[in-house]
């Protein structure tokens, strides 16, 4: 049997949906007419990469951790890392293709039935510097846009004294999707290495169009996405990790803050964030580095 050409195979999948399948109609038809507008097969992408140079070539998908933060000490393997579901091919044209393709994900049903938006992500499309959250919370599943809550106006005011502003840099959360709490509940639970695995792939396709010099990971929960286990965030922030080519900084979650925001918390947390303005070689004043000392 000869195979169909992608665009002809997706026609007639089209067609069998309208018609029904013994009668019956098919869901599905309008995430189909979105597929054909908004997303090409990936091989034939990869077709057109080596005469198209504005299509990125996807940076290589080994992730390890970094031992500290100069070049040229040895890397060290992520400690376990969870298994990335490989359903979604890369090879989407566009970030906003790749949204529309988060905005229809049925990858986790639970959470398609819970969810009251997908949080994808907001901010410059080109930004040098990128911040990963968790996952968004009843807040940011009502707004669509991630930190908005208390620990948002904690994050902007950490970005502000960076030099930033919020709509300079980059936000995204490892899950695009709340995770499903009883009906009635307020608070938020932590997402499972299955549905942080699941929407690994989307992330990746984000850092590859935006394709940032820094990622500031924060939590531990958001290393996990990134990596798998990769042990308390109080061991293992302060140093560089490396995801794919590109430098992690892991910090604590603004959360934290708000919680223990003790001054030599604070100060933790800047310490990272002087690290961050370090490697995207940019001028620390000395009233920045002098943030949350002990008054002598």
């Amino acid at each position: 049997m000869t195979a169909l050409p992608f665009s002809q195979a997706l026609d007639v999948v089209t067609q069998a949906l309208r018609a029904g399948v013994s009668g019956h109609p098919v869901a599905g038809i309008e995430s189909l007419e979105r597929l054909r507008k908004s997303r090409a097969p990936a091989a034939e992408l990869t077709g057109r990469r080596g005469a198209d140079p504005g299509i990125p070539h996807p940076r290589r998908t080994e992730s390890t951790v970094l031992s500290s933060a100069p070049s040229s000490l040895p890397k060290a393997p992520v400690v376990a890392r969870v298994p990335v579901v490989a359903d979604v091919a890369p090879g989407f044209h566009s970030l906003d293709a790749l949204r529309e393709a988060v905005s229809v994900c049925v990858k986790c049903p639970h959470l398609m039935a819970s969810r009251t938006t997908t949080v994808f992500g907001i901010g410059n499309p080109r930004a040098d510097l990128m911040f990963v959250g968790e996952a968004p919370g009843a807040e940011e599943d009502r707004a669509g846009e991630p930190f908005v809550g208390e620990s948002g106006v904690l994050l902007t005011k950490m970005i502000v004294a960076m030099g930033f502003s919020r709509q300079e840099v980059y936000i995204a959360n490892v899950l695009k999707c709340r995770p499903d709490m009883p009906s009635g509940a307020s608070d938020n639970r932590r997402p499972t290495a299955r549905e942080m695995a699941a929407c690994l792939p989307y992330l990746r396709e984000q850092i590859r169009f935006i394709a940032p010099k820094v990622i500031v990971a924060t939590g531990a929960v958001a290393m996990e996405g990134l990596f798998g286990e990769t042990g308390p965030i109080g061991k293992i922030r302060g140093r560089w990790h490396d995801f794919s080519g590109t430098p992690v900084m892991a910090t604590y979650h603004p959360a934290y803050l708000l919680q223990s925001g003790t001054l030599s918390n604070k100060r933790k947390v800047w310490e990272d964030l002087l690290q961050v303005l370090e490697r995207l070689n940019l001028p620390v004043s000395e009233k920045q580095r002098g943030f949350f000392l002990p008054k002598s």
